[in-house]
């Protein structure tokens, strides 16, 4: 699936949550569309593929284009 941005905004309250090392819980679909939850502190982004992604401090790699709600916050998409 080509990668879709998310909101720029919602890129900014990510970002956020990174700066203040907050705990989040995130539902997310995983490859094959299945729905996931994660939690931990959003320690990095990055780019691969020309696909962003955030990087959580249990190490797990999240395609912020999967990404269905944040700390309960729905993702909103496109900017």
């Amino acid at each position: 699936m080509e990668y879709q941005p998310i909101n720029c905004s919602f890129y900014d309250e990510l970002e956020a949550r990174a700066t203040l090392r907050r705990l989040c819980q995130i539902t997310y679909r995983d490859e094959s569309g299945g729905l996931q939850r994660a939690e931990g502190v959003i320690q990095d982004f990055f780019i691969r593929e020309k696909a962003e992604y955030l990087l959580l401090s249990t190490g797990q790699a999240i395609r912020l284009d999967r990404l269905i709600v944040v700390d309960g916050l729905p993702v909103p998409r496109a900017c």
